[in-house]
């Protein structure tokens, strides 16, 4: 398909009320047009992979067709300088962590990019960084745990970070890696114990959350048949 008959479709769909329901979730309502998700995954799963329709999508600015783009690309086509500008180009949670859950997780950077930028000074591409470990976690079946072990330097030095969109994303990434199997549960645990110390009240935050997940029933009993 083009990239005019994609918008096109989409715009159909543009549903107003959506618009305003989805700033209540403090997604951005700029050049957003209201199309629900399972309305995207129908579409993608419709128009198949293609990359060059995917940066034509990226590029319209449009806010469902970001997150087309994402779920459209083909990871093995993706390249540093791609997913460097598109990080920085990021302006709502909701693109964020579609970009690094459908696409992002899937390309030969995903580790390396993760890393660094849990390290940028930019909410959006920080929190990319953490979506992006978070998103490993889950998908990642086959990753050896020292892969994972290694995001927890990186999990610590993030949670006193206030800004909400980046505090969440730290939560999540600290409770994927910890959810996928004892060890990395009980590593998790303790950073986890150590930042409800601090005196950081977003490292308070994220330590508290997480620890009432990763000590809860249902993840023990996961773990337990599992192991």
């Amino acid at each position: 398909m083009r990239q005019d008959e994609v918008l096109r479709e989409l715009r159909s769909h543009g549903n107003r009320a959506n618009v305003k329901g989805m700033a209540r979730f403090g997604i951005s309502s700029k050049n957003t047009l209201g199309v629900s998700m399972p309305t995207l995954r129908g579409m993608a799963k419709r128009i198949g992979r293609d990359h060059h329709l995917a940066l034509s999508l990226w590029d319209s600015g449009i806010h469902e067709a970001r997150i087309l783009a994402a779920l459209v690309d083909e990871p093995e086509c993706v390249t540093e300088a791609q997913m460097d500008r598109w990080a920085r180009e990021l302006d709502s949670w909701d693109v964020c962590d579609q970009c690094c859950s459908n696409l992002f997780d899937r390309t030969r950077l995903a580790y390396e990019k993760a890393q660094q930028w849990s390290e940028s000074g930019e909410e959006f591409v920080k929190r990319a960084g953490y979506s992006l470990m978070a998103a490993l976690a889950v998908h990642d079946k086959r990753a050896p745990d020292t892969a994972f072990e290694a995001f927890l330097p990186a999990i610590k030095r993030g949670a006193d970070d206030e800004r909400n969109f980046v505090k969440k994303a730290v939560n999540w990434a600290l409770r994927q890696v910890g959810k996928r199997n004892r060890t990395l549960n009980r590593k998790a645990l303790a950073l986890a114990r150590g930042l409800s110390k601090a005196e950081s009240r977003s490292a308070r935050w994220v330590a508290s959350d997480a620890i009432r997940e990763l000590e809860s029933d249902s993840v023990r009993q996961k773990l337990r048949r599992s192991s």
